[in-house]
């Protein structure tokens, strides 16, 4: 069947649901304020829903944080993609710390302003965290895009990449608290507008090499038509979302090339796009991506997330090149054959069959994409068969990731949300510009072996009734209570910091993987995944560099175990190639894994 959608693509093309950018009609055209009554992304709550998240920003020094992302009125692309956010232990005391990217201005890009200072805070327990941006030296003052968390010096300390528009910068961790940007000196300080990166050692030497996706060649001495009739386009207003004038772009804009970064022994990176045949052959919209064994031969492939344009898989061969077979595999196109505005991807295995899927979001007027991994690198598209299709319609997603947040033994999926045109507050379309965040139980009632979410219902004054313009989100357990928080970068706001408190009473394990660099596996073991079996459920959970929407997780794995009080069995499938099987003692803690070593 995928072979026939195959040919039909090449013989017909795809469409497209864009990012808006070629004149359409529809919707109201009053130009009268409405309120939010009929609005189906915000104002949803439900009196009889118990409690599953609290905001806890305001009780933190993250409330005096604000990710700039371009004037009010975003007039240019460019303006409303910022504000992603990374979690990593940068100090090793135990305890998940905060990066928040900032954007910029455009006149800030021109000098005529100061630029916006990017924000590290350490976690102090008790939900309490502290400002150390300025002694740690990690500010950027760039207009950050993206975001990503790897050791890749293998010396024990988590590093910071940070993709700009304009120079990325490299944060070796310099292990006392304090970072270097690297990036002139190890060969990474290529210019352009870089999104959301992934570290991953695809050729398996122990060193992490590193793929940075690019999504527009944005020029600021020849910006593209706009509202405000300031860009050196013919047309004032030739770019609309139905009917109403709005910024231009990704669609008639010019891609930017993805590059592919090898990890030289001298801790060097040197470009092998080329070489690698990562060549990005459509200059896509890139904004997401991840290094992640997807047809299980023990080495990393790669999957990338661009707007507007089709996804691209690239399969690890082996021998150090890759072969492209986005089309082929099915998950560059939704089931209907159509090119989507693809945002954030969340990699799990939902459906605890041993191979890992994704979760896609995408713009409003389309749904999010949920593909299933049915082996030999082919994808379904299963997203409402799910029950995840309609819910997420009006919904514009960003970043998004599988977490099992009842610790129940099965991964549930979370959206942050958010729209790019301020004006959708003015119609009665069914969206809003600020959202609500969308969380989707797995219920496990499969219909014919199909696994179905229902979507988290709202409680007052909650979490999930919160509308904010959310872009970047990650997930971490803050407060060690075995319970998976979550934080959201927004645009033009606060960040929103929220703390699980459902009622679970479940188990749950949390597992900290150690690479044994002598054997060739990267010291923070990112690529390798772990397999957990408790009775007759077996679970998997890959280490990864990326995803999300241009945003970092925690680098730690968390299980759910739901009323299991003992490990069956606990395998780690090292990056290296390598397979170990450890005891476990014990539930509810963290366990600390060491390749070639015992577990503690």
């Amino acid at each position: 069947m995928k072979k026939t959608l195959f040919f039909l693509i090449l013989l017909f093309g795809a469409t497209s649901f864009p990012h808006a950018q070629k004149p359409q009609m529809g919707g109201s055209s009053t130009g009268e304020a409405k309120t939010y009554a009929t609005r189906r992304t915000t104002g949803i709550v439900d009196e009889k829903a118990r409690k599953i998240y609290v905001d806890m920003t305001a009780n933190t020094a993250l409330k005096n944080f604000r990710c700039v992302s371009g004037g009010k009125e975003k007039n240019y692309i460019i303006e409303t993609t910022a504000c992603t956010t990374a979690v990593f232990d940068y100090d090793n005391d135990g305890k998940p710390d905060i990066y928040l990217l900032n954007g910029s201005t455009i006149n800030a890009e021109r000098g005529t302003e100061k630029p916006a200072k990017s924000a590290l805070f350490r976690n102090l327990g008790n939900w309490k965290f502290e400002d150390v941006t300025e002694k740690a030296g990690v500010a950027n003052e760039r207009w950050g895009m993206g975001v990503t968390i790897a050791d890749y010096d293998n010396d024990g300390d988590a590093d910071l990449f940070v993709g700009n528009y304009g120079i990325p910068r490299l944060y070796r961790n310099n292990g006392n608290g304090t970072f270097t940007d690297v990036a002139e000196k190890v060969g990474l300080a290529n210019k352009g507008w870089h999104t959301g990166a992934t570290f991953g050692d695809y050729d398996k030497d122990g060193r992490l090499d590193l793929f940075v996706p690019a999504y527009l060649d944005f020029d600021f001495n020849n910006l593209p038509p706009s509202p405000d009739g300031k860009g050196t386009g013919g047309d004032k207003n030739p770019c609309q979302f139905r009917g109403q004038p709005v910024m231009c772009g990704p669609r008639g804009l010019k891609g930017a090339k993805d590059k592919l970064f090898h990890q030289k022994a001298d801790g060097t990176f040197e470009d092998v796009s080329s070489k690698t045949n990562v060549t990005d052959e459509g200059d896509y919209y890139g904004f997401s991506s991840v290094f992640v064994d997807v047809d299980d031969d023990r080495d990393l492939d790669l999957l990338v997330v661009n707007d507007s344009t089709p996804k691209q898989l690239y399969i690890n061969k082996g021998d150090g090149t890759f072969e492209e077979t986005g089309y082929a595999s099915g998950i560059a196109l939704n089931e209907n054959g159509r090119e989507q505005a693809g945002m954030g991807l969340a990699i799990g295995d939902y459906d605890n069959d041993g191979r890992v899927d994704f979760h896609i979001t995408n713009f409003s007027d389309d749904s999010n994409t949920l593909y299933r991994n049915d082996g030999d690198g082919n994808f379904a598209d299963v997203t409402f068969q799910a029950g995840i299709g309609e819910p997420t319609i009006p919904f514009l997603g960003w970043g998004t990731s599988f977490l099992d947040f009842d610790n129940d033994g099965w991964k549930d999926i979370i959206v942050a949300n958010g729209h790019v045109y301020p004006a959708v507050d003015n119609f009665q379309w069914g969206t809003s510009y600020a959202q609500q965040l969308l969380l989707f139980k797995n219920i496990r009632t499969a219909n014919n072996g199909q696994i179905r979410f229902e979507r988290v219902a709202a409680a007052p004054n909650s979490g999930l009734t919160l509308s904010i313009n959310a872009r970047g989100m990650a997930i971490a357990d803050f407060d060690a209570d075995g319970k998976l928080d979550v934080i959201t970068a927004n645009a033009g706001s606060t960040p929103t910091l929220l703390r699980n408190v459902s009622e679970a009473k479940n188990n749950w394990l949390k597992i900290k993987l150690v690479g044994d660099v002598s054997k060739q596996t990267p010291k923070d073991a990112i690529g390798s995944a772990v397999f957990v079996t408790t009775g007759k459920l077996r679970q998997r959970f890959d280490l990864t560099s990326g995803g999300n929407y241009a945003s970092q997780d925690e680098q730690t794995i968390h299980v759910g175990l739901g009323e299991s009080l003992k490990i069956d069995k606990l395998e780690v499938f090292w990056a290296n190639g390598q397979t170990e099987i450890f005891p476990v003692d014990g539930i509810n803690k963290v366990l600390t894994i060491k390749q070639n070593d015992r577990a503690k």
